[in-house]
C-alpha cells in the first residue's frame, strides 16, 4: 500500500509506475467510469491478487472514492497518488485506508543527481555547473518545469506557456487572476495581493492552494517559480501587462502602503502607467528631504512613467537643492502650493550662493513660512526692522525659533542658546522646507564670534552625524568646523576638514568661505603661493558686493590676503559694505569689534602705524559685553602702540595671553612677535620671542617639496628663510613671519650665501630657484 503525494509536474505518474513494475503481481489501473464498473474491476482484481493503482486520486468523485477506500480496507494491494491537498471526506478517507496499511511517499524537488540526469537527456549533454544552478534557479527543481526549462534554455519555453494556458483557462478564475498577480513576482502584503486579484482572504487562500497544487509556486509556497511566471507574463499583451500594473498600484495605494516600498515593487515589475507615475511621484516626495539622491531617481522614473513634468517640478527642485546642484526655478507646476515650494527653493538657493538680500527678497515675496525664513538674511543684510516685522510670521516651530534667535544675533552671547534652542527644535521636528541656512551653521558662526569654540563643534558635529540639510548643508558644516578649529589655533583638524573638500562643487557662500580658509591657512604657513590661489577663488565671489554681517570674520582672511598682495581697490568696497551693515543693525559692540579688527590687521600687515592707531581708536571707544570682543580691543590698542615702537613687554605678553584665552592664538602670536622686532631691549625681546614660538609650535607647516633632497645643505630654519627670500619678503618680514629679529634673518641669510657658494645676492637668489623652486 502506497500513497504518492506532489504537485502536478512532480513526477507522481513516473513514481506510480515504479510501484507497480516493483509490485511482483498483475497491475489494475483505475480508469474511472460508473461505480458500478468500478467495483467489478475491484473484484477481478481481488480475485486475480492484482495491485490496483489509481493516479489522481483527487479527481474521482466521491462515490468512487468510497469505494476505493472500501477494498483498501478490504486487503485489496493499492497504490495511489494525490495533489497536497485533500479537498473532501472521501478523499481523506481513501489516503488514511491506504497509509494505514502502507507507506506515503512526498515528491519534492529534485536533488542534483536527478536534475543533471534530466538536464542530459533533454540536452543530449553531460549537464554543467552553470547549467544545473540556472535550470535549478528556474524551475524550483520541478520536474516538468525543469525539462521545458532544459530544453529551451534561451528564452520562455513554448511547452510551458501552453501548459499554462491550459491551466489557467480552466473553471477556476480565483486562481487565474491570483496567478498573473504573483507573476509580477513583488512582495506584496496579502492584503495588498487580496486587493489587486479582487479577492476575499478566503477565496485568496484557496487560490493559493490551487496553485501550488498545479505546481506553479516554490515549494514554500510564498511565491511564483521564476520560469513558470515567466510564462505567466509572456502570454500578456501590452494593453494586459499595463492594466496589471496600474491594479496593483491602485491596490497599493488604497492599502496605505509606504509608497516608497509600494514603488520599489512596481520598478522591479517594470511599471510604466499613469497609476505607477503617481506611486513613483509619491515615493520621491516622501524621500526628498530624507534621501534626495534616492528622490531624484524616483521623479526620473515618474517621469518616466508618464508623470506630469509640472506636477514634479517642485520637489525636484527642493531635491537638487540640498544636493548643491543647478535647479531650474522657471518651470511649470500644478498649484499655488507648488508654486509657494519653488518660491522657497528660490530663496534657499539665493542664500547658498551668498545672495543674503536676493534670498530675503524671495522668502518675503510668499505666505508661511517664507517671512520667518527671511529673518536671519534681513539681519544679516542689516535690515532690522523688516526683520522683527518678518518674524511675528507662521511656521513651523523649529523656524519660528530660528527666527527668533536671529533677531539676537547683534549681541551673539545672548543669541546663542536661542540658536542652540532652534538646533535642536530642528533635530527634533525637521521641517519639510528648504533652508537658507540650519541654525546649527548659524550658530557655530555666531559661536566663533563670541569666542565659543566647543559650541561651535558640538553644533557643527550634530547636524554632521544626523545628516542634517542635505549634501549641501553637509559640505558647509564640514567648512565651518575647519573654520572653527582655525580661529581655536588646531590647524591639523582645520586641515583635514578642509582637504576632504578639496574638488567639492561648491555654491557661492561655501566657495567664499573655503576661500577664506585656504587664505587662513596660507597666512599661518606664510605661503605666499596659496595665499595667491585662495584669491584668485575668491576674488570673482567678492567682486560680486553680496558679504553680510555672518560672513564678516571669515572674509577678514581674505581682506588681509589682499592687502598682503596689495590689491588694495578690493578691500574699500567690502569693509565699506561690512560697515553699512553695521551701521544699520545700529552699531552691535560685537560685530563692531569684528569689522575694527580687521581694520587693524590691515594696517600691521601693511606696516600702517597711522591705519593701525586709527583702527585701535575706534576699538578703545567701544564697549563690548563679550570677554573676546574685549580681549580684542585691549589687544588692538597694545599692537597699535608696539608698530610705533612702544612695547612695554609685560602688558604686551598680559595681553597676548587674553587673546589665548578667547581662542585668538595665532593672532596672539602675531602680537608678540610683532613687539619683539620692535623692542630696543634685547632682553624683552627674547622674553616675546619664546613665548610667541611656543604658540606657533602648532601653526601648519607648508608641504616640503621633493626638491628639499637638493637643497644644498641648508638647514630646516634656513630653507625657511630662503622661500621667504625667494617669495620677496624684506628681513623685517621674514622676522615678523618666523619671529626671528631683522638681525638674526641678516646672519640667516649671510649663512645661505656662504653655503651656495654665492658672491651677491642676484647669484644667491639664482641658487636658490635651482634647489628651491618656488610654488607657483
Amino acid at each position: 500500500m502506497t500513497v504518492v503525494v506532489g504537485v502536478d509536474g512532480s513526477g507522481r505518474t513516473r513514481r506510480l509506475g515504479e510501484i507497480a513494475a516493483a509490485a511482483g503481481r498483475p497491475v489494475v489501473p483505475v480508469i474511472f467510469t460508473t461505480v458500478g464498473e468500478l467495483e467489478t474491476l475491484l473484484a477481478h482484481a481481488r480475485a486475480d491478487g492484482a495491485m490496483v493503482v489509481v493516479d489522481d486520486a483527487h479527481r474521482l468523485p466521491p462515490d468512487a472514492l468510497r469505494a476505493l477506500a472500501a477494498a483498501a480496507r478490504g486487503g485489496t494491494p493499492m497504490a495511489i497518488a494525490r495533489r497536497p491537498t485533500i479537498d473532501g471526506p472521501e478523499l481523506a478517507d481513501l489516503d488514511e485506508a491506504v497509509a494505514a496499511a502502507g507507506t506515503v511517499e512526498t515528491l519534492g524537488p529534485l536533488g542534483t543527481d536527478a536534475l543533471s540526469a534530466l538536464i542530459a537527456a533533454a540536452t543530449g549533454r553531460p549537464a554543467t555547473p552553470e547549467q544545473l544552478a540556472a535550470v535549478h534557479a528556474a524551475s524550483a527543481g520541478l520536474a516538468a518545469v525543469a525539462e521545458a526549462v532544459a530544453a529551451a534554455p534561451d528564452g520562455t519555453p513554448p511547452a510551458l506557456v501552453a501548459r499554462l494556458q491550459r491551466r489557467l483557462a480552466g473553471p477556476d478564475r480565483d486562481a487565474a487572476e491570483l496567478a498573473v498577480i504573483l507573476a509580477l513576482g513583488l512582495d506584496l502584503d496579502d492584503d495588498v495581493v487580496c486587493a489587486a486579484a479582487r479577492l476575499e482572504p478566503a477565496r485568496a487562500a484557496t487560490a493559493t492552494r490551487a496553485l501550488r497544487d498545479q505546481g506553479l509556486l516554490t515549494p514554500d509556497g510564498e511565491r511564483m517559480i521564476p520560469a513558470v511566471a515567466r510564462a505567466v507574463l509572456a502570454d500578456l499583451s501590452p494593453p494586459e501587462r499595463r492594466r496589471l500594473h496600474d491594479t496593483v498600484a491602485a491596490a497599493l495605494l488604497a492599502s496605505g502602503a509606504d509608497p516608497v516600498r509600494a514603488a520599489e515593487q512596481l520598478r522591479a515589475a517594470r511599471a510604466r502607467t499613469p497609476a505607477a507615475a503617481d506611486v513613483y511621484r509619491r515615493a520621491a516626495d516622501r524621500l526628498r528631504f530624507a534621501a534626495p539622491d534616492r528622490a531624484l531617481s524616483w521623479y526620473d522614473e515618474a517621469l518616466n512613467a508618464g508623470a506630469d513634468p509640472a506636477a514634479v517640478s517642485a520637489g525636484r527642485a527642493e531635491a537638487a537643492t540640498l544636493l548643491g546642484l543647478p535647479v531650474d526655478l522657471d518651470v511649470a507646476t500644478s498649484s499655488e502650493s507648488e508654486t509657494a515650494r519653488l518660491a522657497l527653493v528660490a530663496g534657499a538657493t539665493a542664500a547658498h550662493d551668498g545672495r543674503a538680500g536676493r534670498s530675503a527678497e524671495a522668502l518675503l515675496s510668499i505666505g508661511p513660512p517664507g517671512p520667518v525664513l527671511a529673518v536671519a538674511a534681513l539681519i544679516a543684510t542689516g535690515q532690522p526692522e523688516a526683520a522683527r516685522s518678518a518674524a511675528t510670521g507662521q511656521g513651523p516651530l523649529p523656524l519660528r525659533r530660528l527666527a527668533e534667535a536671529a533677531l539676537a544675533i547683534g549681541g551673539p552671547a545672548t543669541a546663542l542658546p536661542l540658536l542652540i534652542e532652534a538646533a535642536e527644535a530642528y533635530e527634533q521636528a525637521p521641517p519639510a522646507v528648504t533652508l537658507p541656512d540650519l541654525p546649527h551653521a548659524i550658530g557655530a558662526l555666531v559661536a566663533v564670534t563670541a569666542g565659543d569654540t566647543p559650541t561651535a563643534e558640538h553644533l557643527l558635529e550634530r547636524a554632521l552625524d544626523a545628516g542634517a540639510g542635505g549634501p549641501v548643508a553637509q559640505n558647509r558644516h564640514r567648512l565651518l568646523l575647519a573654520w572653527a578649529r582655525l580661529r581655536a589655533g588646531r590647524y591639523d583638524t582645520a586641515l583635514a576638514e578642509l582637504q576632504r573638500l578639496a574638488g567639492a562643487p561648491l555654491p557661492g557662500r561655501d566657495r567664499l568661505a573655503f576661500a577664506c580658509l585656504t587664505a587662513g591657512i596660507a597666512r599661518r604657513r606664510g605661503d605666499i603661493a596659496q595665499l595667491r590661489a585662495a584669491w584668485e577663488l575668491a576674488e570673482p565671489v567678492l567682486a560680486r558686493r553680496a558679504v553680510d554681517l555672518l560672513q564678516l570674520e571669515m572674509v577678514e582672511e581674505l581682506l588681509v590676503a589682499a592687502a598682503r598682495l596689495r590689491h588694495h581697490r578690493r578691500i574699500t568696497p567690502i569693509l565699506d559694505d561690512l560697515g553699512a551693515i553695521v551701521d544699520r543693525l545700529g552699531r552691535p559692540a560685537a560685530w563692531a569689534v569684528s569689522l575694527g579688527w580687521i581694520r587693524l590687521q590691515i594696517a600691521v600687515v601693511g606696516e600702517d602705524q597711522p591705519a593701525a592707531a586709527a583702527a585701535a581708536s575706534d576699538l578703545g571707544g567701544l564697549e563690548p559685553s563679550g570677554a573676546r570682543q574685549q580681549a580684542q580691543c585691549r589687544a588692538a590698542v597694545r599692537w597699535a602702540a608696539a608698530l610705533a615702537g612702544e612695547v612695554p613687554p609685560d602688558d604686551v605678553l598680559a595681553d597676548a595671553a587674553e587673546l589665548v584665552a578667547v581662542e585668538l592664538p595665532w593672532e596672539s602670536s602675531r602680537l608678540l612677535g610683532q613687539a619683539a622686532i620692535r623692542t630696543s631691549d634685547p632682553s624683552a625681546a627674547r622674553r616675546l620671542l619664546e613665548r610667541a614660538r611656543e604658540l606657533s609650535r602648532a601653526e601648519p607647516v607648508a608641504d616640503e617639496s621633493p626638491q628639499d633632497a637638493g637643497r644644498g645643505g641648508l638647514s630646516d630654519r634656513e630653507v625657511e628663510v630662503g622661500r621667504l627670500v625667494l617669495a620677496g619678503r624684506t628681513h623685517r618680514e621674514i622676522g615678523s613671519q618666523l619671529y626671528l629679529s631683522p638681525k638674526t634673518v641678516e646672519h640667516h641669510v649671510a649663512r645661505i650665501r656662504a653655503k651656495l657658494g654665492a658672491g651677491n645676492r642676484a647669484e644667491m637668489i639664482a641658487a636658490l630657484r635651482s634647489r628651491l623652486p618656488a610654488e607657483p
